[in-house]
């Protein structure tokens, strides 16, 4: 059966026909050029047993170009990768807390550089640590109030997480999570130090809270999900959703191949309403719903037509916001090295922006632990034959 034309239609006729056993698992392609470089980049990872599928976009400020998916969403069973499916994007979700935030201050209702305990009253005080041994530990008054600034781009100080934040991200409110941050010690002076913080980033979530007067969650679905049409876009993923979420895998341990697993920072079922909102890490996203967002910013903030962010706060969130003295590039809650910016997620997605080429790449995978034989490489060969097809 020739299933060209149904591929050209819908994706979802896709899904349907290889239900019903009509159709192999092909790479998908919605519009723009034919993408046969990006899915031959990928298929030998595939072959090879180190990648198991992905999903991916490529888009300019205008449109998609490509989007395709490669390999099985569940390698035991031989399910195929669609475009739809649904991925944990982890530490993605960072650069869209940092939107959210950026909407507060464009209101005039955050600003970057008033220290955080004029929004959360319960970090007045802080301490810092000094020294560090087996039975001593030395605490003083840190030489300046941690910022907002300072959370969002990883110099507050504070821990990566904190100690009552176990066994997953999701078993404290936002509220309490926050609480148990500003008991601890800060690590390092605010501001001299970069280092990786999932608490910092939830404290932006919990300032967004309280400036709005919605919760985070709400707040971040009224002002950008919904507006923006980001459907699959969630920290709770629907069971109908679930049926379309990507298996995780992990190296086996021989690293030889891959073995199955589960989003280990996150408390199961998935879609309990229960578990918590977590802005460092905590959403669900489809290639699809990531563009848009990624659209949007390469936009300057607008998309179709409607503004979400001035021009000032995308420049603001995506240029180097660390000190000086820091030698790291980072925004706010986006990576930066200038022309090009983006993040990466735990389970090695990623959304990158390449200003200088006008191009958007989304990589959507579900791997933990890193890949086994070359299959790390199989990113850098997605954004090599993006480049070359597509980057003006």
């Amino acid at each position: 059966m020739n299933t060209a034309w149904i591929r050209r239609i819908c994706p979802a006729v896709v899904l349907v026909a290889i239900l019903l056993g009509l159709t192999p698992a092909p790479a998908q392609d919605t519009g723009g050029k034919q993408s046969k470089g990006i899915s031959a980049a990928l298929q030998p990872f595939v072959d090879s047993g180190t990648l198991a599928g992905a999903v991916t976009l490529v888009a300019d400020k205008d449109k998609v170009l490509c989007l395709e998916a490669v390999g099985y969403a569940d390698v035991g069973a031989k399910s195929p990768m669609l475009v739809e499916m649904l991925f944990w994007i982890a530490s993605m979700s960072k650069p869209i807390t940092g939107a959210g935030l950026m909407i507060l201050v464009d209101e005039g209702k955050v600003n970057l550089d008033d220290p955080i305990e004029k929004y959360l009253p319960e970090f007045k005080g802080q301490w810092v640590i000094t020294e560090l041994g087996k039975d001593r530990v030395v605490l003083k008054k840190p030489a300046r109030l941690v910022t907002v600034r300072d959370v969002m781009n990883h110099t507050s100080g504070l821990p990566g997480k904190s100690a009552m934040e176990i066994p997953t991200y999701d078993v404290l409110s936002l509220k309490d999570a926050v609480r148990s941050y500003a008991l601890t010690p800060l690590n390092s002076e605010p501001g001299t130090k970069y280092a990786y913080s999932n608490a910092g980033i939830n404290v932006g979530g919990r300032i967004i809270e309280v400036v709005s007067g919605m919760s985070y969650e709400d707040f971040m679905s009224k002002r950008l999900f919904g507006p923006l049409g980001m459907k699959d876009t969630t920290f709770w993923p629907s069971e109908v959703q679930l049926k379309r979420l990507a298996k995780s895998y992990k190296p086996n341990k021989a690293k030889t191949g891959l073995e199955a697993t589960t989003v280990t920072a996150l408390k199961y079922p998935l879609s309990d309403p229960k578990r918590q909102p977590f802005p460092g890490g905590g959403l669900f996203s489809t290639a699809s719903d990531v563009g848009v967002f990624c659209q949007m910013v390469m936009n300057g903030g607008e998309y179709k037509g409607k503004r979400y962010l001035s021009e000032a706060a995308v420049k603001t969130m995506t240029s180097k916001q660390t000190g000086d003295g820091v030698k790291t590039g980072y925004g706010v809650g986006w990576s930066t090295s200038g022309d090009t910016f983006g993040h990466g997620g735990a389970y090695a997605t990623n959304m990158t922006i390449d200003s200088k080429r006008g191009l958007i790449t989304v990589f959507m995978v579900q791997h933990s632990g890193g890949f086994p034989g070359n299959g790390g490489q199989s990113q850098a060969a997605f954004r090599k034959a993006a480049e070359q097809m597509y980057a003006k």
